[in-house]
């Protein structure tokens, strides 16, 4: 038989215990921010703007993830997911941003060598091309984002000194005066 205290002690231990089973069980016992971790290029896996197969073309990817959304925005080229990110107009809340090192990777087959794109430096402006032409290299490192420089051009960024002049999509069009 349990007494008064004993009794409301143990019940508020069930109740607590309770919770958290529920918490756990709902995902949110880490406060609902739980890492995000890259995926992987599948070879169906296309480019969120254009379409384009990412696996059949060169130079660095990216992946933003949206906060609850399971799957990912692909992109087939740096330089797109910066326009989306530099867009005044994009509201979504970003869980998780993703490039590739090309430190590591193959340029003209990238394959896996995921990191973090905030903490990345970029080369604007080398004569490599990606796959939509003219594109923003993306290291871990920065030594290797400045070798990259110094055998290709370019010059080097951090994530935070890129502007939306530095990734316009329209291919020069706009400037075009024969048209």
């Amino acid at each position: 038989m349990c007494t008064h205290q004993r009794c409301l002690s143990r019940r508020r231990f069930l109740l607590a215990a309770a919770a958290s089973g529920l918490l756990a069980a709902c995902g949110q016992g880490d406060g609902g921010k739980t890492a995000v971790v890259a995926l992987e290029i599948e070879p169906g896996t296309s480019c969120a703007l254009d379409g384009m197969l990412l696996a059949d073309y060169p130079g660095p990817k990216a992946q933003i993830h949206y906060t609850g959304v399971t799957e990912p925005d692909w992109f087939c080229d740096t330089v797109e997911m910066f326009n989306i990110y530099l867009n005044p107009e994009q509201a979504r809340a970003i869980a998780a941003i993703f490039v590739q090192d090309m430190g590591q990777a193959e340029w003209n087959a990238p394959q896996g060598h995921w990191i973090d794109a905030k903490a990345a430096f970029y080369v604007f402006g080398s004569k490599r091309l990606g796959s939509m032409g003219p594109t923003a290299a993306s290291f871990a490192r920065e030594a290797d984002a400045q070798a990259f420089a110094t055998e290709h051009g370019g010059s080097v960024l951090r994530f935070d000194e890129v502007t939306p002049d530095h990734v316009v999509l329209d291919g020069g069009a706009l400037h075009d005066q024969r048209m």
